[in-house]
Protein backbone atom coordinates (compact mmCIF):
# COMPACT_ATOMS: atom_id res chain seq x y z
CA UNK A 1 0.00 0.00 0.00
CA UNK A 2 1.16 3.40 -0.82
CA UNK A 3 -0.40 6.62 1.00
CA UNK A 4 0.74 10.33 -0.38
CA UNK A 5 -0.71 12.99 1.80
CA UNK A 6 -1.32 16.53 0.37
CA UNK A 7 -0.30 18.72 3.46
CA UNK A 8 -0.05 22.75 3.61
CA UNK A 9 2.52 22.76 7.42
CA UNK A 10 1.39 26.28 7.93
CA UNK A 11 -2.56 25.66 7.30
CA UNK A 12 -4.43 24.00 10.48
CA UNK A 13 -6.52 21.11 8.59
CA UNK A 14 -3.91 18.90 7.68
CA UNK A 15 -2.35 19.72 10.91
CA UNK A 16 -5.13 17.27 12.20
CA UNK A 17 -4.50 14.35 9.52
CA UNK A 18 -0.99 14.99 9.74
CA UNK A 19 -1.18 14.28 13.81
CA UNK A 20 -3.81 10.80 13.03
CA UNK A 21 -1.06 9.38 10.80
CA UNK A 22 1.63 10.42 13.60
CA UNK A 23 -0.57 8.37 16.43
CA UNK A 24 -1.05 5.63 14.31
CA UNK A 25 3.03 5.79 12.59
CA UNK A 26 1.28 5.37 9.04
CA UNK A 27 4.08 5.65 6.77
CA UNK A 28 3.65 8.20 4.30
CA UNK A 29 5.32 10.38 1.47
CA UNK A 30 3.98 14.32 1.69
CA UNK A 31 3.13 16.49 -0.86
CA UNK A 32 3.41 20.32 0.00
CA UNK A 33 0.50 22.47 -1.36
CA UNK A 34 1.18 26.37 -1.32
CA UNK A 35 -2.04 27.87 -0.34
CA UNK A 36 -0.77 31.40 -0.10
CA UNK A 37 0.41 30.75 -3.90
CA UNK A 38 -3.50 29.52 -4.66
CA UNK A 39 -2.16 26.22 -5.61
CA UNK A 40 -4.93 24.22 -4.26
CA UNK A 41 -6.86 26.31 -7.26
CA UNK A 42 -4.67 25.17 -9.63
CA UNK A 43 -5.41 22.33 -12.36
CA UNK A 44 -2.95 20.29 -11.14
CA UNK A 45 -4.41 20.46 -7.74
CA UNK A 46 -8.36 20.09 -9.02
CA UNK A 47 -7.62 17.07 -10.58
CA UNK A 48 -6.68 15.23 -7.22
CA UNK A 49 -9.15 17.03 -5.02
CA UNK A 50 -12.08 19.35 -7.09
CA UNK A 51 -12.88 20.29 -3.65
CA UNK A 52 -9.59 22.59 -3.95
CA UNK A 53 -8.89 21.86 -0.14
CA UNK A 54 -6.42 20.51 2.05
CA UNK A 55 -5.72 18.16 3.35
CA UNK A 56 -5.79 15.17 1.05
CA UNK A 57 -4.97 11.58 0.79
CA UNK A 58 -4.32 9.43 -2.57
CA UNK A 59 -4.35 6.10 -1.12
CA UNK A 60 -3.32 2.75 -3.55
CA UNK A 61 -4.13 -0.29 -2.63
CA UNK A 62 -1.86 -3.64 -2.40
CA UNK A 63 -4.13 -4.97 -5.02
CA UNK A 64 -3.66 -1.67 -7.11
CA UNK A 65 -6.96 -0.24 -6.29
CA UNK A 66 -6.88 3.82 -5.95
CA UNK A 67 -8.64 5.79 -4.06
CA UNK A 68 -8.43 10.00 -3.01
CA UNK A 69 -9.68 11.01 0.20
CA UNK A 70 -10.85 14.16 0.13
CA UNK A 71 -10.89 15.78 4.27
CA UNK A 72 -10.43 15.46 7.33
CA UNK A 73 -13.21 13.50 7.73
CA UNK A 74 -12.75 10.83 5.17
CA UNK A 75 -9.12 10.73 6.01
CA UNK A 76 -9.95 9.61 10.00
CA UNK A 77 -12.51 7.25 8.85
CA UNK A 78 -10.37 5.51 6.45
CA UNK A 79 -7.46 5.48 8.90
CA UNK A 80 -9.13 4.57 11.64
CA UNK A 81 -10.39 1.60 9.87
CA UNK A 82 -7.41 0.53 8.26
CA UNK A 83 -5.23 1.09 10.99
CA UNK A 84 -7.30 0.14 14.24
CA UNK A 85 -4.33 0.77 16.53
CA UNK A 86 -4.44 2.57 18.93
CA UNK A 87 -8.11 3.52 18.70
CA UNK A 88 -8.96 7.32 18.11
CA UNK A 89 -12.62 7.09 17.75
CA UNK A 90 -13.49 5.28 20.38
CA UNK A 91 -13.14 1.53 21.47
CA UNK A 92 -17.36 0.85 21.92
CA UNK A 93 -20.31 1.81 20.74
CA UNK A 94 -20.65 4.27 23.54
CA UNK A 95 -17.05 5.86 23.27
CA UNK A 96 -17.58 6.02 19.31
CA UNK A 97 -20.82 8.20 20.21
CA UNK A 98 -18.94 10.68 22.44
CA UNK A 99 -15.70 10.99 20.73
CA UNK A 100 -17.89 11.91 17.42
CA UNK A 101 -20.14 13.89 19.86
CA UNK A 102 -17.07 15.97 21.15
CA UNK A 103 -15.19 15.92 18.28
CA UNK A 104 -18.00 18.02 16.00
CA UNK A 105 -18.34 20.02 18.60
CA UNK A 106 -14.61 21.09 18.96
CA UNK A 107 -14.86 21.93 15.12
CA UNK A 108 -18.31 23.85 15.10
CA UNK A 109 -17.52 25.32 18.48
CA UNK A 110 -13.59 26.08 18.03
CA UNK A 111 -12.59 25.41 14.59
CA UNK A 112 -15.24 27.10 12.58
CA UNK A 113 -15.41 30.77 14.49
CA UNK A 114 -12.04 30.85 14.09
CA UNK A 115 -11.97 30.36 10.63
CA UNK A 116 -14.75 32.94 10.46
CA UNK A 117 -13.10 35.03 12.29
CA UNK A 118 -10.21 35.13 9.95
CA UNK A 119 -11.38 34.71 6.88
CA UNK A 120 -13.70 37.44 6.90
CA UNK A 121 -11.04 40.33 8.45
CA UNK A 122 -7.72 39.17 6.54
CA UNK A 123 -7.20 41.40 3.92
CA UNK A 124 -4.97 38.93 2.04
CA UNK A 125 -8.62 37.00 1.90
CA UNK A 126 -11.05 39.28 0.20
CA UNK A 127 -13.34 37.20 -1.81
CA UNK A 128 -12.14 34.08 -0.04
CA UNK A 129 -13.90 34.06 2.91
CA UNK A 130 -15.08 29.96 2.21
CA UNK A 131 -12.73 27.90 1.10
CA UNK A 132 -13.39 26.25 -2.06
CA UNK A 133 -13.67 26.61 -5.49
CA UNK A 134 -16.29 29.57 -5.44
CA UNK A 135 -15.48 32.91 -4.08
CA UNK A 136 -16.96 34.21 -1.97
CA UNK A 137 -17.33 38.10 -0.07
CA UNK A 138 -16.41 39.22 3.29
CA UNK A 139 -18.72 39.91 6.11
CA UNK A 140 -17.18 41.97 8.74
CA UNK A 141 -19.98 41.08 11.09
CA UNK A 142 -19.13 37.25 10.94
CA UNK A 143 -15.88 38.14 11.55
CA UNK A 144 -17.10 40.13 14.59
CA UNK A 145 -19.41 36.92 15.49
CA UNK A 146 -16.51 34.76 15.84
CA UNK A 147 -14.42 36.08 18.12
CA UNK A 148 -17.31 36.26 20.60
CA UNK A 149 -17.13 32.36 19.43
CA UNK A 150 -14.05 31.39 20.07
CA UNK A 151 -13.82 33.23 23.61
CA UNK A 152 -17.15 31.08 24.79
CA UNK A 153 -15.16 28.33 23.28
CA UNK A 154 -12.12 28.54 25.58
CA UNK A 155 -14.11 29.18 28.43
CA UNK A 156 -16.40 25.77 28.21
CA UNK A 157 -13.54 23.75 26.98
CA UNK A 158 -11.78 25.54 30.18
CA UNK A 159 -14.75 24.28 31.84
CA UNK A 160 -15.04 20.60 30.65
CA UNK A 161 -11.58 19.97 31.32
CA UNK A 162 -11.63 20.42 34.95
CA UNK A 163 -10.40 16.58 36.78
CA UNK A 164 -10.48 15.57 33.05
CA UNK A 165 -7.36 14.15 31.21
CA UNK A 166 -8.63 14.02 27.48
CA UNK A 167 -11.94 15.41 25.72
CA UNK A 168 -13.67 12.45 25.24
CA UNK A 169 -14.21 9.20 26.75
CA UNK A 170 -11.09 9.00 28.78
CA UNK A 171 -9.37 8.32 26.12
CA UNK A 172 -6.97 9.93 23.28
CA UNK A 173 -9.22 10.46 20.17
CA UNK A 174 -10.17 12.78 17.26
CA UNK A 175 -11.86 15.32 19.89
CA UNK A 176 -8.49 15.65 21.77
CA UNK A 177 -6.34 16.84 18.46
CA UNK A 178 -9.37 18.65 16.77
CA UNK A 179 -9.24 20.89 19.85
CA UNK A 180 -5.66 21.26 20.08
CA UNK A 181 -5.83 22.12 16.47
CA UNK A 182 -8.22 25.05 17.45
CA UNK A 183 -6.97 26.08 20.62
CA UNK A 184 -3.31 26.79 18.36
CA UNK A 185 -4.68 27.77 15.24
CA UNK A 186 -7.03 30.69 17.58
CA UNK A 187 -3.62 32.82 18.19
CA UNK A 188 -3.91 33.97 14.46
CA UNK A 189 -7.01 36.23 15.78
CA UNK A 190 -5.02 36.93 19.02
CA UNK A 191 -6.75 34.93 21.51
CA UNK A 192 -5.15 32.66 23.56
CA UNK A 193 -5.52 30.65 26.56
CA UNK A 194 -4.45 32.51 29.60
CA UNK A 195 -5.06 32.27 33.56
CA UNK A 196 -8.72 32.33 33.39
CA UNK A 197 -8.25 28.71 31.48
CA UNK A 198 -5.86 26.69 34.08
CA UNK A 199 -7.51 23.53 33.38
CA UNK A 200 -7.37 24.33 29.26
CA UNK A 201 -3.65 25.23 30.06
CA UNK A 202 -2.96 21.78 31.76
CA UNK A 203 -4.41 20.13 29.17
CA UNK A 204 -2.40 21.82 26.62
CA UNK A 205 0.66 20.97 28.60
CA UNK A 206 -0.07 17.11 28.33
CA UNK A 207 -0.66 17.22 24.77
CA UNK A 208 2.57 19.27 23.87
CA UNK A 209 4.23 16.08 25.56
CA UNK A 210 2.39 13.75 22.67
CA UNK A 211 5.57 12.89 20.07
CA UNK A 212 2.72 13.15 17.31
CA UNK A 213 2.07 16.85 18.61
CA UNK A 214 5.89 17.84 18.16
CA UNK A 215 5.52 18.41 13.95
Amino acid sequence: MMITFYDCASAPNPRRARIVLAEKGVAHETVQIDLRAGEQLGSAYRQINPQCTVPAMRVIEDDGSALVLPDNAAIAAYLEARFPDPPLMGRTPQEKAEVASFNWRMEFDGLMPIAEALRNSSPAMVDRALPGPVNYPQIPQLAERGLLRVQRFFAELNEHLAGRDFVAAGQMSIADITAVVAVDFARIVKIKPDERHPHLLRWRSAMAERESMKG
